[in-house]
């Protein structure tokens, strides 16, 4: 039996394992594969120190988990050795169902499939193997369990999972905006009506959280060089689908990607799951490197772009974008790399993005006065955030080679 196991973590210093099921689901190659798919996707392209992993943090939310369960059973919350192993174990799993490149490429790889019903999929048959330990771990993920707010804390809109890659997110950027006061936050949660909530003298480390995390997307998440790499991978994984449909042969990289691109139709049974907790960044990757000689100019060109950082160009902006001038930049592309019109698409292409820093109809952050009245975040008046608190900020992009 495992009796303490310390793991040296850049952003808190020691994360401590001390529970033998912990260990059991780090050491699992399900767990061990976050090791291998970065947690921004390619955003070191911009941000060279963003090559953090989804094992990094998961374990940091998993950090965040054990302080947040002690500081509520400090407050007289009863959360019993069985409900905080499993608290613990689920938030540990919550990203365990991330494909290669994260949200860049989960559309394109199983469309129609959330990352978060893979990570269900995969517990459970994790769960399998470890003899039915997971079975309250995967209760509190699915909000089944009669204590909403250990659900809460892996998923809500102040969940742990949120605070970590805030926090983690903006150490590797260097993004010093996307800071957040997560020891501060942690301290002011309470448990009322069995749901989550926030006392009222934490109000404003809430709206630096929110703030924060508006801030982050737009200067890191939705950064536009950013989001041009990334659209470039969707652009190399479409072209890849095309050209399969006449020679798939030389396309074949030999590995789980081979499945996924040319093969998955759309059924996750066990055999499908298993074959998706092969894949990870590094078959990408490498698929990447062999399609940079493929004789198809598009695909070739693509891909030895986003090897050497040659990035498409992205311009932002609030108004819809001219068709005709989408047209006429495809046009010039179709001549100047004696492509057909329909190839030339992949060099040119627009679309949009929007955020909303709180969704009213999503779950709330209550705030518990002292009074024992409870509001939302959004309806407190004095509040710096009041006006723009559920705004949704829209952007049109248009990019070009």
């Amino acid at each position: 039996m495992i009796k303490h196991k310390i793991i040296n973590d850049p952003v808190y210093g020691f994360i401590t394992i001390s529970n033998q099921l912990i260990f059991d689901i780090i050491a699992h190659p399900f767990y061990q594969r976050l090791r291998r798919i970065h947690q921004m996707a390619l955003a070191y392209l911009v941000y060279p120190g963003a090559v953090h992993t989804r094992l990094h943090h998961s374990l940091g939310a998993y950090h965040l988990m054990c302080i947040a369960l002690a500081e509520l059973k400090s407050k007289g919350v009863e959360i019993s050795e069985e409900e905080e192993l499993a608290a613990k174990a689920a938030i540990l799993l919550h990203d365990v169902g991330h494909g290669p490149f994260s949200h860049a490429l989960e559309e394109e790889l199983l469309s129609g499939i959330h990352h978060e019903e893979l990570s269900l999929k995969i517990m459970q048959k994790m769960n399998v193997e470890f003899n039915g330990q997971l079975d309250l771990a995967i209760q509190i993920f699915q909000n089944k369990y009669h204590k909403k707010f250990l659900h809460q804390l892996v998923s809500g809109q102040l969940d742990v999972d949120r605070m970590d890659y805030l926090t983690r997110d903006s150490f590797f950027t260097g993004v010093h905006e996307g800071v957040i006061g997560y020891d501060r936050i942690i301290k002011m949660l309470v448990v009322h009506n069995n749901e989550l909530m926030v006392e009222e003298k934490g109000i404003y480390s809430i709206e630096k959280f929110l703030i924060a995390r508006r801030l982050m997307y737009w200067q890191a998440y939705l950064h536009k060089a950013v989001l041009a790499a990334e659209e470039m991978l969707v652009q190399i994984l479409r072209r890849a689908k095309e050209l399969s449909k006449i020679d798939s042969e030389s396309l074949k990289t030999g590995s789980g990607t081979d499945y996924f691109l040319f093969e998955f139709n759309g059924n996750v049974d066990d055999n499908v799951l298993d074959k998706f907790c092969e894949i990870d960044d590094v078959d990408f990757e490498f698929a990447i490197k062999k399609w940079s000689k493929h004789r198809d100019i598009v695909l070739s060109t693509l891909c030895s772009r986003i090897l050497n950082r040659q990035l498409f160009k992205l311009k932002l902006q609030s108004e819809e974008i001219d068709n005709a001038l989408l047209v006429k930049k495809q046009q010039e592309i179709s001549i100047k790399f004696n492509i057909s019109k329909a190839d030339a698409t992949y060099f040119a292409f627009c679309g949009s993005i929007s955020n909303t820093i709180y969704k009213t109809d999503d779950e709330k952050i209550n705030i518990l006065f002292k009074d024992g009245t409870i509001k939302d975040i959004s309806s407190i008046d004095n509040t710096l955030i009041h006006k723009t608190i559920t705004a949704t900020v829209k952007k049109n992009y248009i990019c070009s080679i």
